[in-house]
């Protein structure tokens, strides 16, 4: 039986969480949002509605920008593939991170449009802004569908989850950028709503040059 819970607003930040949800209502449901600023997690017939707040998107589109820089910085090449869909039905799960990159398995996914989970590789890194913690186990989500790392910040700290063997994540050194301490990210995320984007960008790129690409 269908049940539905709603958590306090926390922050502008509401969810919406629906139990005893199919497969199918969860497909139709993305094709009815379409490019509405709503996330929607599935677990196995749990169904959670999120409405991101300025702050939370805030945070995840600057993170997003920073990320591109390193890879730039580095000469990594990258695809960034924003909030895209990711599902796989033989598991009945499926989730949108708040960005995510293909790195590693870029050369998998060139030339493509549309990707399948069935026969396309997840993300090499995905973001995760989790200042109000999902009712739903979306790390657990993550993992089932082989994102093999995370940036998760909660608005204060921001940590590399590491997919590992046993199928759950642990806090460590970055896989896709070892060389990048992601402590000092943060100085900059925290610049997020008191300066433009171009002033931050700029500064970061700066900084990461100093720091991870010293001049000899």
């Amino acid at each position: 039986m269908a049940s539905v819970t709603q958590s306090p607003p926390t922050s502008a930040e509401q969810r919406f969480l629906l139990r005893g949800m199919s497969w199918d209502f969860y497909t139709r449901l993305l094709e009815e949002l379409d490019d509405r600023p709503i996330r929607v997690t599935f677990d196995r017939g749990a169904l959670e509605l999120m409405s991101p707040s300025y702050r939370h998107e805030r945070y995840g589109r600057l993170l997003g920008d920073l990320i591109g820089i390193i890879a730039e910085e580095l000469g990594q090449r990258f695809l960034p593939g924003g909030s895209t869909t990711f599902r796989k039905e033989a598991l009945n799960r499926g989730l949108e991170p708040d960005d995510c990159f293909y790195l590693q398995s870029i050369d998998a996914i060139l030339g493509k449009e549309e990707l399948d989970l069935t026969i396309d590789p997840p993300p090499d890194l995905a973001v995760e802004i989790d200042m109000t913690r999902s009712s739903l186990d979306r790390m657990g989500i993550y993992a089932a569908l082989g994102v093999p790392e995370i940036w998760r910040f909660d608005g204060s700290k921001l940590e590399a989850m590491i997919l590992q063997r046993g199928g759950r994540y642990s806090a460590g050194a970055s896989l896709a950028f070892p060389t990048v301490p992601l402590d000092g990210i943060v100085q900059f995320l925290d610049r997020a709503f008191d300066t433009d984007r171009a002033s931050v960008r700029q500064a970061f790129r700066e900084w990461l040059r100093s720091v991870v690409l010293p001049t000899e």
